[in-house]
């Protein structure tokens, strides 16, 4: 059987041709993968989402767990801001790459749909008795907004000052029509944008309700069709692809967040070996 997000009947109703995607029943395209790559481009387009795992970490050892278990140093960022990294493999793989929220007392880890259970069991099987951790994956829906009038859109919806000040890779949590969510300036795109979290039955209202707020901009659904061209064109990586088991981010390509020097973490040797050069193969 295979998985539904929240919005399943909001796809299906706006035309989404729905289809197998890590597990999960996901639109592939409503009115066609270049109309849709092109409105992100131009104007705006709003994905689901809501098929990322979330899990919370937390604990007074939740820092020195995550930071031995991702190659990017969370010690950079506090809270408010985020970050992506990969959980690395002792051999120079990549178990998943994943987004890391830091909040006041805790982390919100953003994996991959395909990868929950896998990466569940990693951090499991490595977690400390002085970490807490919590699986959000079924509480959460997550919608992506993304495009050069994402702001514009978004902005008529909340105008507020955080919303002004919102830097890349920054969060902020607060009220959207009644509904609490979480605003963060991220995305898979390329483009200027956010994601945004509210609780999993909230999800289709929050959906229709930024659909309409962005009709006069152009803003369209998009599916995974788009997603796939637009994070291939910005040169993002998808888990699978330039990503795996066997390749690690040195190898393809991403040893900017591989940091060696902060210490100790899991494939920290084989890592420092291949940004000295030592590279079995790259991709």
């Amino acid at each position: 059987m295979l998985k539904r997000t929240s919005l399943y009947e909001a796809h299906v109703a706006a035309g989404g041709k729905m289809v197998e995607f890590g597990g999960w029943e996901m639109p592939v395209q409503y009115s066609g993968i270049i109309e849709e790559h092109q409105a992100v481009r131009q104007d705006a387009g709003l994905f689901d989402v809501s098929h990322m795992g979330e899990f919370r970490i937390g604990g007074p050892g939740a820092v020195a767990f995550i930071q031995k278990m991702v190659a990017n140093d969370i010690s950079k960022i506090g809270p408010g801001q985020a970050l992506y990294t990969q959980f690395t493999r002792p051999d120079g793989g990549t178990v998943d790459d994943l987004l890391v929220y830091v909040e006041d007392e805790s982390m919100l880890l953003v994996v991959n749909a395909g990868n929950i259970d896998k990466d569940w069991a990693w951090l499991m099987s490595h977690k400390p008795v002085n970490v807490l951790m919590r699986n959000e994956s079924e509480e959460t829906a997550m919608l992506a907004l993304q495009g050069p009038k994402a702001q514009a859109i978004l902005k008529r919806l909340m105008p507020t000052a955080e919303l002004d000040m919102l830097k890349s890779f920054h969060w902020f949590d607060g009220v959207l029509c009644g509904i609490q969510v979480r605003v963060a300036r991220t995305g898979y795109t390329g483009e200027d944008g956010f994601e945004i979290f509210c609780a999993e039955e909230k999800g289709p209202m929050l959906w229709e309700i930024l659909l309409m707020a962005g009709k006069e901009n152009g803003l369209k659904p998009v599916g995974l069709g788009a997603r796939d061209t637009l994070r291939l064109e910005a040169g993002l990586p998808l888990y699978g692809h330039e990503l795996t088991d066997e390749i690690g981010p040195v190898q393809a390509g991403y040893g900017w967040s591989v940091k060696v020097q902060k210490g100790a973490f899991l494939g920290q040797e084989v890592f420092a070996a291949q940004k000295a050069g030592n590279l079995p193969k790259k991709v």
